[in-house]
């Protein structure tokens, strides 16, 4: 079931409410710069997806129309969590998409806790080490955000962007793809903004999950939720550094066409 939340003219949240996933949304009527706004159920986003009950899997098939999963999940992780439910679907196509740099780290949060990875983050945005790291999902897999991208723009029906908490990968991705069409920064923002409201349920998730338990509190909580203030440096380092985040695709061969198909797939007719 979606619930629908506007705390604010940014702030449209439409939560789908599942027994298995507690960071799914709808990313439809966010304003574009021109008048328009996006188109609901073409765009999901998610965190883990291996719970899913069979009531959810209805939800998101026949209900929602979803057709495509974007997984950002390193290989590490999707080997350990095994087949998800999503996976049973003829109907569903899973891509894999891992914005993770294929050194042998199973999750994005055991990652983060690494000393080569923070120093690293630290040295590409001092102010925001969440940003540093976002930063060096574009530096270490920029085929793979690109995919991802194309992934969203090709899918036949509703495309569900997911990785473990689906705030931090998923947020990039998610970010990068409503930037290019054309979304407000403002509502960017704020739709990335809006999973620190399912921290608490997000955290006892990983908790109870073989995958993530033993690397969920090597982080602390509050390093851990996303900030307004990380997206909006983010987005502005990359039209510092590319003139955008247009700029920064076209620079990977993610070109006007690219752009076309995602905007078509994305904006409200």
């Amino acid at each position: 079931m979606a619930r629908y939340a506007a705390a604010s003219e940014y702030e449209r949240v439409t939560w789908i409410e599942l027994d298995g996933a507690v960071n799914v949304r709808d990313l439809g009527a966010l304003a574009t710069d021109d008048g328009r706004v996006t188109a609901s159920r073409r765009l999901l986003r998610g965190d883990n997806l291996q719970d899913l009950s069979p009531s959810d899997v209805r939800t998101l098939v026949t209900d929602i129309g979803l057709t495509t999963v974007v997984d950002l999940r390193s290989p590490g992780e999707v080997a350990s969590d095994g087949p998800g439910p999503l996976t049973r679907v003829g109907s569903v196509r899973h891509s894999y998409h891992s914005v993770l740099p294929e050194r042998g780290t199973a999750t994005d949060v055991a990652a983060d806790a690494l000393a080569i990875r923070r120093n690293g983050a630290m040295s590409r945005y001092p102010d925001d080490i969440r940003c540093g790291y976002y930063l060096g999902y574009l530096e270490d897999r920029p085929d793979q955000v690109v995919a991802a991208l194309r992934s969203i723009a090709h899918a036949p029906g509703a495309a569900l962007v997911n990785c473990a908490a689906g705030k931090d990968r998923t947020g990039v991705v998610v970010a990068m793809a409503l930037t290019v069409v054309g979304v407000r920064r403002e509502a960017v923002i704020a739709d990335y903004a809006a999973s620190a409201e399912r921290m608490e349920a997000i955290l006892a998730r990983l908790r109870s999950s073989r995958t993530y338990a033993s690397d969920v509190d090597s982080v602390p909580a509050a390093e851990q939720a996303p900030r307004p203030q990380t997206m909006a440096a983010f987005l502005g380092q990359l039209d510092v550094r590319h003139g955008g985040a247009q700029g920064w695709l076209a620079e990977r061969g993610f070109g006007p066409s690219d752009v076309s198909s995602l905007r078509a797939k994305l904006i409200a007719a």
